[in-house]
Order: C-alpha cells, then sequence, then structure tokens
C-alpha cells in the first residue's frame, strides 16, 4: 500500500465527489470480503453502533477490509475519513497525538492536546480508522472520551484483541472462503471432489491464483493442480497472508512442491514483499506479534494448548495444562484472555445435547497458529 497523507478524489456510485480522507491507497486489489465489507458498512451506518472493532488472529486481513470499507463509507461523513497508522508506537500515551497529528490538530498556548483535539472534534461528522490498536490497548478509554466529545464521530478500529469498552460492537473478521471438505465417517478433513472451475469459486483459491498469476504470468489453474493448491489454502487455513507468502513460492516450486514442503510452514512462507511491514515478511514474525504481546501466564498455557489436536474442553486443559497448579491464575481466566486475543477460538459443541441443556464450550487453535504453538512449547522443554 502507498500512504497517500493528504486530499483525494474518489468516485462513489458513478459521480465524482472530493472528500477529505488520508486513506492508503491498495496497489494490489482485494480478492472477495464482499459479505465483510456489506457488513461492516451496514453496521456503521447505524445509529446505536459508533464504535466498531475487526477483530481476528494475525495474517487474517482486518486491516484491508477496513480501508475498503472506509472507502465505501466516505460519502456517509461530510467532513471525511482519517486513517491512525498505531503500528509504529509503543507508547499508549502516544495515541491522543497521534491522532491529533493525523487531523492536523496543534497544542494551542495555555491549553491541554486533548482539550484542542476534543474543541476540533466537537461538532465533525467524521469517521477515524484507527490500525493495530492491539499494542496500545491500555489507551482504550481514550477512544470512549473521543466519542463523548463529539455525537456524530465513528471509529473503526483494527485489533487482534478485543478493546473491552461499553461501547464497542466486535465484528471477527472470518477466513476466506474455503472449498468445502467431507466429514462422513471414515472421512474426516478430506477436500470435496470439486471440478477446478468451481474450486476457483472460492475466496481463498482466488488469491492463490492472482498472486500466483502476477508472480509468473503463464502460471495457470487447472485440474492438474486445482486439488493441491485448495489443500494448500485449507492447511493455511485461508489466512491472506499467509497464501500470499505461499503463492510467492511459485516461482520456484510447483504447487504440489509447496503443499509437501507446508510440513514446515515456517520455514518455507517467508520472503514477503519488502514493501510489507518487517512483521509481514514472514509467516512466523506475524505470529510472534501477537505472542510477545501475551503476558507469562498466557505464554505458558498457550504453549501448553499445543498438546491437543482438533477441540477440546476447559475441563480438558485444566486436567493437562495445569496438572502442577503452575498456571498461577484462573485457567478459565487465561482461556478466555486467549480468545479475545484470537490466538483461540471458541464455539458451543450441541451435538448429542439436549437443547434446553446447552452444549459445552470447546476451544481450538487454526492449525498454523497450533504449529507455531507447539514449536513454543518444544523450545520451553515443558
Amino acid at each position: 500500500m502507498t500512504s497517500l497523507i493528504q486530499i483525494h478524489k474518489t468516485k462513489l456510485g458513478g459521480e465524482g465527489y472530493s472528500l477529505p480522507n488520508n486513506l492508503p491507497l491498495p496497489v494490489t486489489p482485494l480478492v472477495g470480503r464482499e459479505r465483510e465489507i456489506a457488513t461492516v458498512c451496514e453496521l456503521l451506518r447505524r445509529d446505536d453502533i459508533r464504535l466498531l472493532t475487526l477483530t481476528g488472529p494475525p495474517g487474517i486481513g482486518k486491516t484491508r477490509l477496513a480501508i475498503r470499507a472506509a472507502a465505501e463509507l466516505l460519502a456517509d461523513f461530510a467532513d471525511g475519513v482519517n486513517f491512525v497508522n498505531l503500528a509504529p508506537i509503543t507508547n499508549p500515551a502516544l495515541v491522543l497525538s497521534t491522532v491529533a497529528q493525523v487531523l492536523g490538530v496543534e497544542e494551542t498556548p495555555g491549553q491541554a492536546l486533548w482539550q484542542s483535539l476534543r474543541a476540533h472534534l466537537q461538532n465533525k461528522k467524521l469517521l477515524l480508522l484507527l490500525d493495530n490498536f492491539e499494542h496500545v490497548i491500555e489507551a482504550a478509554p481514550v477512544l470512549t472520551d473521543m466519542l463523548s466529545a463529539s455525537p456524530h464521530l465513528k471509529l473503526l478500529v483494527t485489533s487482534r484483541q478485543v478493546l473491552h469498552l461499553s461501547c464497542e460492537h466486535d465484528f471477527p473478521v472470518p477466513p476466506l472462503s474455503l472449498p468445502p471438505v467431507l466429514t462422513p465417517q471414515g472421512l474426516p478433513g478430506r477436500l470435496a471432489p470439486l471440478p477446478a472451475q468451481q474450486m476457483a469459486e472460492y475466496e481463498a483459491v482466488q488469491l492463490f491464483i492472482q498472486r500466483a498469476t502476477t508472480i509468473k504470468p503463464d502460471f495457470t489453474f487447472d485440474e492438474d493442480n486445482a486439488r493441491a493448491i485448495a489443500e494448500i489454502c485449507r492447511k493455511l487455513d485461508g489466512l491472506p497472508l499467509a497464501i500470499e507468502l505461499a503463492a510467492a513460492r511459485i516461482r520456484y516450486l510447483s504447487p504440489h512442491t509447496i503443499l509437501e514442503r507446508l510440513k514446515d510452514r515456517f520455514r518455507l512462507l517467508i520472503g514477503g514483499p519488502r514493501d510489507f511491514p518487517a512483521r509481514h515478511q514472514t509467516l512466523r514474525a506475524t505470529i510472534e506479534w501477537s505472542y510477545d504481546l501475551l503476558d507469562e501466564h498466557e505464554r505458558k498455557l498457550f504453549r501448553r494448548l499445543a498438546v491437543f489436536r482438533g477441540g477440546h474442553t476447559l475441563e480438558a486443559v485444566e486436567a493437562v495444562c495445569n496438572a502442577g497448579g503452575d498456571i498461577g491464575i484462573e485457567v478459565f481466566d487465561v482461556v478466555a484472555s486467549l480468545v479475545d486475543k484470537s490466538m483461540l477460538k471458541s464455539w458451543l459443541a450441541k451435538e448429542g445435547v439436549p437443547e434446553e441443556i446447552g452444549g459445552e464450550a470447546r476451544f481450538a487453535m487454526l492449525e498454523t497458529i497450533h504449529e507455531f504453538a507447539r514449536e513454543k512449547l518444544q523450545e520451553s522443554g515443558e
């Protein structure tokens, strides 16, 4: 992406609008996400939603989705749409000054910066896109203050973890759509036998094809490689970043070879484009970014969860991962925090359970994150 910190014209609905915004201009097209874009726009157009947080695991594409949705909403905000990149800062105390700098608000002599910013926002119909909030999460209450200062302000936030604010509406960003798998007894997780043309209808496969064609113009998607490419996308959990890194290997390797080498995915999926942020240069780096944000208790439990394959219950986690009682705090609280931080997913298993009783909560990691946890467990010697 090329960031343009200036006003540029955007065409909407066939008409030309000159609307103030500093949204980065993507240098590659966004694949899929039509449903998610429509949903995000619909939510932000609701009067009762003023803070929408796009959450999800590393590499899921939160930033690209947020930028595209914000561009679609330009005509809805008379005073513009502003993009605030929080990735370069590490001190939560700098969030307010970073927002003020993007909005062109300067501190007035004898007046605190917050007062100047409050006066600037007071009557503005404005959308602020705050990107990468997870590592300055302690600054979350500032967002409530900003919304209180301006009745027409709306905030779109991307974060690997929920903010836990009373006014927050959470939108978990799903993986790209994947070809279906067969689940009859004896065939768990096996791809459905679809022709290449149907495989190409799924977003994850479309992304691989697009990136592979960019890198190798003579690349063709056909019956010979369709299944291998679909398996690559499935093994990478439909994560856009991981799929892009895998497709980049098409310059040197066939899809079948890439699939085979995914047994050691972190050695294979390196060498991202030089204009990507450092944390997106390799698959390991982007997950490490999230791991580094965990506290000591969370890291310990996260590593130990690698012993499970597939889903597991809270009771199993307590029995297996905290047998010696050395986690230090309530296991449920740590599990809940890992879910909040997109390192663990949860669902309610109701199969075979009467509806009036309800199902049991189960937890699992995406396969890509599970592989990282397994490496960390081996390194720890636990």
